[in-house]
């Protein structure tokens, strides 16, 4: 029977590559969303994978969530913890709403999210978990103290985890994405991202959805079964920790 899947922020950009690409490896996928109803749905039509809205900075949705999936699709076996969103502003006028919304949203749900799955994993003797950080997490961003905190959280969560957890059958990776050819990152203004973004990635360009799933892929297979607690730079030599 192929494992289950929960992919959070599932159904656009890296999530979206995520989802895709464990579904193409074998796996039963569920991709969770938070609010954009057409383009989940899209999302659905077009890669047959299912869908599933609930707020991951909400621990009683995360529950009640993570049920419904188990109901359908099977116990969760792998989990990517790729959920988040941005409120950038420097710290002297940064709002506490626009704190608390990218702690929540970032960092909590990983909580959320383990929490209601590592039981079923412990007690079954197998479980992969893989969180998306960020480079700003690795190296910090001016305007970005809310993101980057809870990113560099993020690290420190998956290694604890990782540790708590090894003797069970369960890995614990982070993986820490650079800038990568989303919609939000194409969104910046061509001589913005000629000028001060691929100067600085020695690569010399954006990276690919595609290049972060398949990271997923093989933190998520048996190959990777003696990796646990691991960060992965997928930066294009951006920022070498």
């Amino acid at each position: 029977m192929a494992r289950v899947a929960v992919v959070t922020g599932g159904t656009r950009g890296i999530g979206e590559a995520i989802s895709v690409g464990l579904k193409e490896a074998g796996f039963t996928v569920a991709a969770n969303y938070g609010g954009n109803d057409e383009a989940a749905n899209k999302f659905k039509e077009s890669t047959g994978i299912s869908v599933y809205k609930w707020d991951v900075g909400s621990f009683a949705a995360c529950k009640e969530g993570l049920e419904k999936v188990e109901a359908d699709l099977g116990p969760v076996d792998v989990l990517i913890n790729n959920a988040g969103i941005t409120r950038d502003g420097m710290l002297h006028k940064m709002s506490e709403e626009n704190w608390r919304s990218v702690i929540t949203t970032n960092l909590d749900s990983a909580f959320n999210m383990c929490r209601n799955v590592i039981e079923g994993m412990r007690a079954r003797g197998f479980g992969r978990i893989i969180n998306i950080s960020s480079i700003n997490g690795q190296k910090g961003q001016m305007g970005q103290t809310n993101y980057s905190a809870a990113k560099a959280g993020i690290v420190g969560f998956t290694k604890s985890l990782a540790q708590e957890n090894a003797f069970k059958g369960i890995t614990v990776n982070a993986i820490c994405p650079g800038y990568i050819a989303t919609e939000m990152v194409k969104a910046v203004p061509e001589e913005v991202l000629k000028s001060k973004i691929l100067p600085f990635i020695p690569a010399g360009r954006l990276g690919e959805p595609e290049e972060i799933a398949r990271c997923v892929n093989f933190l998520a297979s048996d190959d990777a079964g003696f990796i646990t607690g691991s960060t992965i730079s997928a930066n294009g030599g951006q920022y070498m920790a």
